[in-house]
């Protein structure tokens, strides 16, 4: 006799509820990250602070930017699955180098 492993849903695809949470916590953390993003904006603004210019970019292009690449791929029939994931990827690893120079800079 062949034992099957115990499976509770299609391992191929998640259940609905977990796409749901995925969705909406996507769809937050864009809108936080541009909260923050401008929160920094307007911090250099008012202090003309070099390192809040380079959080606000780094936190744009980490949270924001892969969320309106993923919208193109889900808008636009010519944007391919790959290339929208590594322009988000990059946009992220960009983002985050963003935030690190600005850490390590002088104010």
């Amino acid at each position: 006799m062949v034992a099957t492993p115990l499976l509770l849903w299609d391992v191929s695809l998640p259940p609905e509820w977990v796409a749901t949470f995925v969705q909406t916590t996507d769809v937050l953390s864009a809108l936080i990250g541009l909260f923050i993003a401008y929160q920094a904006y307007r911090g250099y603004r008012r202090n003309d602070s070099r390192p809040m210019l380079f959080i606000a970019i780094g936190f744009a292009l980490a949270l924001a930017v892969p969320f309106l690449f993923l919208l193109a791929f889900v808008a636009l029939p010519f944007v391919s699955e790959s290339i929208a994931a590594i322009l988000g990827q990059c946009s992220q690893l960009f983002g985050l180098v963003a935030i690190l120079y600005a850490l390590r800079m002088p104010a």
